[in-house]
């Protein structure tokens, strides 16, 4: 299935044009159509409440409107409609900067993704961000780029992460401790295989 991509609210330091390519879901959230509108690009679906963005909607083929007064943000709103529309791939843009309540939620969205079978990632010019649960993974060095690791709602149990500047074995990483803080890829990958829990896994350019 094709991946979505879905455009935050906040400002979208790195998405371009390209960031929405041939086949892809494009959903805005709220005032994310605003920056969809000057880069002229049409979304599939727009999701929100409008509390921030006034604007008009021409050519949107599907709008769903809620009310200020509710439980989800409006870029969980629309990531939940991404997960029922059966997408398991979700970059989302315009989800870090600006008010810092709304980028924790939108990092707590990341977990919420996860538990719904979603591999989804948070993207800005200077930062990625994904979660890992149990299993092994592999990632491909980028250079000029930091590689952190944080436990992410709860302790992590990490049998190795190899491939780096700063390894571990089989580690027990816990909320309280950043340990995992501003490491590097030395190999041409890292590789991280979780027991047990869950991690949040950063890319941060240097």
């Amino acid at each position: 299935m094709s991946k979505c991509v879905i455009l935050a609210g906040g400002e979208p330091d790195g998405f371009t044009l390209d960031s929405v390519k041939k086949g892809d879901y494009f959903i805005c959230a709220d005032c994310g159509c605003e920056y969809a509108r000057k880069l002229d690009i049409v979304p599939d679906l727009i999701v929100g409440d409008f509390d921030s963005y006034k604007g008009v909607l021409p050519g949107i083929s599907e709008i769903h409107r809620s009310v200020p007064e509710k439980d989800d943000t409006d870029t969980l709103l629309a990531v939940k409609m991404a997960i029922k529309r059966g997408f398991t791939e979700i970059d989302l843009y315009g989800a870090l900067g600006g008010r810092t309540d709304h980028a924790i939620a939108n990092v707590q969205t990341l977990l919420y993704a996860h538990e719904n079978g979603c591999n989804m990632r948070i993207i800005s010019s200077a930062n990625e961000l994904e979660i890992q649960g149990a299993g092994e993974r592999s990632y491909e060095r980028r250079d000029g780029w930091y590689f952190s690791v944080f436990a992410a709602g709860g302790e992590v149990f990490i049998e190795c992460f190899t491939g780096v500047k700063y390894t571990l074995e089989n580690y027990l990483m816990t909320p309280a401790f950043p340990i995992g803080v501003s490491n590097e890829i030395t190999e041409n990958c890292a590789v991280l295989r979780i027991k047990s829990g869950t991690a949040l896994v950063v890319r941060s350019k240097m």
